[in-house]
């Protein structure tokens, strides 16, 4: 019978029942170091899906896939704090890092998404050098950044990893979005502050932003895209993108482009149940 919470965890885990029980073991996509990062810096290609359903199960299967990364959507799904804790549940096991997408950028919406459990922040819509510099803020403890202290949270495992305030700043990744004329103008002094890790293009708001509703592969957002990667690339920063469309996808990759995003699970469930019904109906 197992008698401890320590046994149960050998047991459960098949952890070594002689040797010390390493929390990080148990991690997986949330350990430290953070996996995405490094690979993210190193300039690694790492292909990745959006999480659009606000499903455990959705993304659960969309780990099951293979996905270097998934971006759970906090601005145009419909995801809060309770919906995404069973998400990262779901992730547990999985080769893919969650990254989420907060609504906006600000400090303790930030701040809570840090607590259970997200490492990776995609920030949508910053437009210049402070907000950037705001967005990185807002991940890292004092006197770094402004990050509100908890002592027992579910990124800590609710206080029981040893030297997480001091260590989880290097173990945080901020990207940023980059979705306006007033961005791409900034792009220069945006992509040089220190503590963004990467520039990813939001091509449906910036090709609105241009002119082009709806038409986020119209020549003249292309050139702008792939002018956004050029300065990434200059800073030494990497570029990624949302890109559904397969052809759009490798487009980007061959333009630098080192984190892509080739689709998502309403997409794919949209498309697969439409072609379903289509063969029986039509």
């Amino acid at each position: 019978m197992i008698t401890s919470v320590r046994a149960w965890c050998v047991n459960f885990f098949g952890l070594p029942s002689g040797s010390p029980f390493h929390r990080s073991q148990i991690m997986s996509n949330t350990a430290w170091p953070n996996e995405f990062r490094r690979r993210l810096l190193a300039g690694e290609t790492l292909i990745g899906s959006w999480c659009a359903l606000a499903s455990p199960v959705s993304t659960e299967v969309l780990g099951l896939a293979g996905f270097d990364w998934l971006v759970l959507d906090g601005e145009h799904a419909p995801n809060d704090i309770t919906t995404f804790v069973p998400q990262l549940m779901a992730l547990k096991g999985s080769r893919s890092a969650p990254v989420v997408r907060p609504p906006c950028n600000e400090p303790v919406i930030i701040k809570r998404l840090l607590d259970i459990g997200f490492n990776n922040i995609l920030v949508p819509f910053v437009e210049n050098e402070d907000e950037a510099r705001r967005a990185v803020a807002s991940t890292r403890y004092p006197p770094a950044g402004i990050r509100g202290v908890s002592v027992s949270h579910r990124s800590n495992m609710y206080g029981t990893v040893p030297n997480y305030n001091a260590t989880i700043n290097d173990n945080i990744s901020v990207l940023v979005q980059i979705e306006t004329q007033q961005a791409v103008d900034n792009i220069d002094a945006i992509a040089a502050v220190d503590g963004v890790d990467g520039i990813f293009v939001g091509p449906g708001d910036l090709s609105a932003a241009l002119g082009y509703l709806g038409q986020p592969a119209h020549p003249e957002v292309l050139t702008v895209i792939k002018h956004i990667f050029e300065r990434a690339k200059a800073a030494n920063k990497p570029s990624g993108i949302l890109a559904p469309v397969e052809a759009d996808a490798r487009r980007y990759l061959e333009w630098g482009a080192t984190f892509v995003a080739v689709g998502s699970d309403l997409g794919v469930f949209r498309s697969a149940t439409q072609a379903l019904c289509d063969k029986f109906k039509k």
